[in-house]
């Protein structure tokens, strides 16, 4: 039931394909339209021979809820609901046969393509369009659901189709260059829901509609969507925040995420709650990789960053193509409280966001030294390494600021500014690492490799600094005993007597609330890395 391994069968073997047969039009020179449904099933029954390839399609009787339920629990598109004593018109549509899916589909008229980015093929994304009368309307657009040779079916399709005149009235934002063709070709796509100005969300490509014309393809009046919660109350297994004209559902919010402390899932989403407008601007428009936990510190946990077809209207995300799965991953941007909240639901303790925005996504707004010990070190060497740290870069002339890693180690940020790239920070990064391993030989060493470097040295990380890679937020928790938190600090906390243990969360906003915001320097104007160059003899 893969509509792409359908239609690529004969390009892999390993995957065999079988034809059911789900009716019988024709039978000895008479057609059997005019014949009930379950009559017709019976005679195509007694023809079907015994194969491993030909199969007679088989039906399920008054069941149909608990047969379309089935179909949504192996996640397939859905099913076919027919009344059994239906008669057949061939060429017509009728109310006779309903087709129930999972997920939602639609056509829609390609308008054009996006340039593709990174090691991507062909182009990055469909724009896709509606029509109403003489007017074209914008509607999304979407890269997923193309594999290397759709895509490049699709990009021979569109060659010929390539006339550079947008067809909207109105201007279209994309993250990269459009090239525009002749609104010809139509094509299905699959998605969560509409919004209420009717883009779609999270479309996904399927396949091309040879059978439709574009003058088919109508734009349809935006409607809101059904709550899929109807209930506004507290249950004793689910709690409504509202934040307002959003609501988040959150479930089994008196589960036990940090045993030894007592911590539940409700108290780490009010303690976000609490923290919102402090953590906030550090999270709006950047994408954001769900570290989850839903069973608590002592589930392994694991990592998530599509945002699916599950994510709720107010939840924002954005596509962007990753060098290291191949493809196009919709990730969330938490530009809100309610989005917080819906990642805390999901078991999301921890906050990963990207150290750049959607504003310039190549251009961190700052450049990060992890100082991350091992087992054998104490944390008394941690703060000696933080404080050579900033030494190196007050010999360069660079503001930075220090927070706890809410676990073994401090995490050292540089403003940026977005005025350079991944690379040339991760390389002004190495360049600090360097003069600060020199300075305490002993004990540091920029080795990532466990076993080559031994288990009794710091590891100076600076190759956090690539696109993508993500580090816990400050004023997130951390899925660690004690419940502690990622807090900025000032640089005379940094000293013998400081340990991470100290910030949990039980007082951490009480903090916040004497020290104020400590940390939003890293979100300022920038260091001039050739300026530090000069000062640091480079």
């Amino acid at each position: 039931p893969s509509f792409q391994l359908l239609q690529y069968y004969n390009t892999d073997p390993n995957h065999p394909i079988k034809y059911y047969v789900f009716d019988l039009l024709h039978l000895n020179g008479h057609d059997m339209y005019s014949l009930p449904l379950l009559e017709r099933k019976k005679l195509l029954k007694e023809l079907i021979p015994q194969s491993d390839l030909i199969h007679y399609s088989d039906h399920v009787i008054e069941d149909g809820q608990a047969f379309f339920d089935i179909s949504r629990e192996k996640n397939l598109e859905g099913i076919m609901a027919k009344k059994c004593d239906s008669l057949y018109f061939p060429g017509k549509r009728t109310n006779e046969w309903l087709k129930i899916k999972h997920n939602q589909t639609t056509e829609a008229i390609i308008a054009g393509f996006t340039t593709s980015t990174g090691s991507r093929k062909y182009f990055g994304a469909l724009i896709l369009a509606t029509k109403s009368g003489e007017t074209y309307t914008y509607i999304g657009h979407t890269g997923s659901g193309l594999n290397i040779i759709s895509l490049k079916e699709m990009w021979d399709k569109l060659q010929s189709l390539i006339n550079n005149k947008s067809p909207f009235k109105q201007k279209i934002k994309t993250n990269t260059p459009v090239t525009w063709v002749k609104p010809e070709l139509v094509c299905e796509i699959k998605f969560a829901e509409k919004t209420n100005d009717g883009k779609l969300r999270h479309p996904i490509f399927l396949h091309v509609r040879n059978d439709k014309k574009p003058t088919e393809v109508k734009t349809e009046k935006p409607t809101k969507q059904a709550k899929a919660i109807t209930n506004t109350g507290e249950k004793k297994n689910s709690k409504i925040y509202t934040f307002g004209s959003s609501k988040v559902v959150t479930s089994n919010p008196q589960k036990i995420y940090f045993p030894d402390d007592n911590v539940t899932k409700q108290d780490v989403i009010d303690y976000y709650i609490s923290v919102s407008e402090y953590i906030l601007p550090y999270l709006k428009g950047r994408p954001e990789s769900l570290l989850r936990n839903p069973g608590g510190i002592n589930d392994k946990g694991f990592f998530h960053k599509d945002a699916g077809d599950t994510a709720p209207g107010f939840v924002k995300s954005q596509k962007l193509f990753s060098e290291s799965v191949n493809k196009d991953i919709d990730y969330i941007i938490c530009d809100n409280q309610a989005t917080l909240t819906y990642m805390n639901n999901l078991g999301c303790i921890e906050i990963n966001p990207w150290h750049s925005t959607l504003k310039k996504i190549d251009y961190p707004d700052y450049i990060i030294i992890d100082i991350d010990p091992s087992d054998k070190n104490t944390f008394s060497q941690v703060v000696e390494v933080a404080n050579a740290t900033k030494k190196v870069l007050d010999r360069a002339g660079a503001d930075c600021f220090c927070k706890t890693s809410g676990s073994s180690g401090l995490h050292i940020y540089i403003p940026a500014g977005k005025k350079y790239t991944y690379e040339q920070g991760k390389d002004f990064a190495l360049i600090v690492c360097t003069l600060v391993q020199e300075m305490l030989p002993g004990f540091t060493t920029l080795e990532r490799n466990l076993k080559k470097r031994g288990n009794k040295h710091i590891y100076l990380d600076y190759l956090q600094n690539r696109k993508g890679q993500t580090i816990s937020c400050v004023y997130s928790l951390r899925p660690k005993a004690g419940a502690t938190v990622s807090t900025p600090l000032l640089w005379k906390e940094v000293n013998k007597n400081l340990s991470p243990k100290n910030f949990t969360i039980h007082n951490t906003l009480k903090r916040i609330k004497n020290t104020g915001d400590i940390f939003s320097g890293i979100l300022g104007k920038g260091i001039s890395i050739t300026d530090c160059l000069k000062n640091l003899g480079y």
